[in-house]
């Protein structure tokens, strides 16, 4: 009956559309109330709890660093470099558009950034360039799930926190599957371009590509740097939040673009935004120490056993169960409230939470583009100024393409847990 009132107090608060760290807190006091089992005075002890931890710094660093890189100019000169690469090529601004999401992950991190901000520039262009409106907003959203499977990922550091996994070897694990989704991607722009007939643009001059590639240099030195700096034991994975900040600084101080108050806009950014998710982690900890005191985990994990002990059949059904979450729920709350019930079933399983992790994220994403409330798919159509419907029925080749790479993570592990290993 506890948990009844905790989850359905939650489930109140989601529907009539509170915030959900405010609901999440909500329903840990209804919780609390109701049941008299411990005192008031453990909410703020769980609260502060759980922003206690070293690795929740590195969450505001990434976002400012990324937040500092758009108002420089690196995401034009990336888009150009991705222009003079493949641009040439049968629907050469779709290719564009995902090979900037790809380049564009290694310093934001998030999908709704990246759709939104590459959606207002590219969508307009595609338009005019001939392609079809419903295609060019499902490209960028589906491009922009990029971001969160190559590291520097926000996602991934939550997961990371609320799982207790080395973020480094979720970042490391992210790289691989990330870079052949998004090649993926463009191997089935190509398919789709050819089929409609897409326009290309005009082939580089090979001066042209050198001087681009010039300029672009810095910015793609920020993921190696991030990276290299972790692989090599130079700085811990929030150690290079920080390294990032102050080398997206010094990329708008040589290129004489980075003003006062450009910086100012992103710090106050990057605090909002930050601050938003340090409320839901907060809140988040409460939740799951209720969740741990009620032995939810523990039934959860005797509950699926019940059903089956076959590792392959279990993963499948998780699978479903997120891509069903992420069709109704934000990315976030889904992680708050079923990584600490799920992490003892994986334990148990023998899977390695990094393994896992990519899974999640990897789930989460496609519910981004999924209907009813696909975030980024809402964003994009938004932009491209056109039916919900038309824009989903333009991704759904996409969602397709997502939910075979996820069966292959799931189930060869050896793909996301390479690099890992080596390292």
């Amino acid at each position: 009956m506890s948990i009844a009132i905790l989850l359905g107090t939650l489930f109140v608060t989601l529907v009539i559309g509170m915030p959900i760290a405010i609901g999440i807190g909500v329903s840990s006091v209804v919780y609390i109330i109701f049941t008299q089992s411990v005192s008031f005075d453990i909410i703020p002890q769980m609260i502060s709890n759980g922003l206690d931890s070293y690795n929740v710094i590195a969450i505001p660093f990434f976002i400012l660093a990324a937040q500092i890189m758009n108002r420089v100019g690196v995401t034009d000169r990336l888009m150009a470099f991705a222009g003079r690469l493949i641009g040439h090529y049968k629907g050469g601004l779709a290719h564009v558009n995902i090979l900037t999401s790809m380049l564009f992950a290694g310093m934001s991190g998030s999908a709704v950034a990246d759709s939104a901000g590459l959606g207002q520039i590219l969508i307009p262009t595609m338009k005019k360039k001939g392609y079809d409106p419903a295609y060019s907003a499902a490209v960028t959203a589906a491009s922009s799930t990029i971001g969160p499977i190559i590291p520097p990922s926000v996602p991934i550091v939550i997961y990371g926190i609320l799982s207790e996994t080395s973020i480094g070897k979720l970042f490391l694990a992210g790289a691989v599957p990330g870079v052949v989704m998004g090649l993926a991607m463009i191997a089935l722009s190509y398919y789709i371009a050819v089929k409609h007939d897409y326009p290309k643009e005009a082939k580089p001059t090979f001066r042209e590509l050198v001087t681009t590639t010039i300029k672009v240099i810095p910015a793609l030195l920020t993921p190696v740097i991030i990276l290299g700096g972790m692989w090599g034991g130079i700085f811990s994975p929030t150690e290079a939040a920080a390294v990032a900040v102050g080398y997206a600084i010094l990329q708008g101080l040589f290129m004489h673009k980075l003003k006062l108050s450009d910086l100012w806009d992103a710090v106050k950014e990057a605090t909002i935004y930050s601050a938003i998710i340090m409320l839901i982690v907060a809140s988040a900890n409460l939740f799951g120490w209720i969740l741990s005191t009620e032995q939810l985990p523990i039934r959860f994990s005797e509950w699926m056993f019940s059903i089956t002990s076959n590792k392959i059949v279990i993963l499948l059904i998780l699978n479903v169960f997120l891509l069903i979450l992420g069709c109704f729920m934000e990315i976030l709350a889904i992680m708050l409230m079923t990584v600490p019930v799920i992490m003892p079933l994986i334990l148990q399983l023998g899977i390695d939470p990094v393994h896992f992790g990519i899974i999640m994220v990897l789930n989460l994403m496609i519910g981004l583009l999924s209907p009813p409330f696909g975030l980024s798919l809402y964003i994009a159509q938004d932009i491209a100024e056109i039916p919900y419907s038309q824009a989903v029925k333009a991704t759904f080749p996409y969602i397709l393409l997502m939910l075979a790479l996820l069966l292959v993570i799931t189930y060869f592990p050896g793909f996301v847990m390479f690099l890992p290993n080596l390292i």
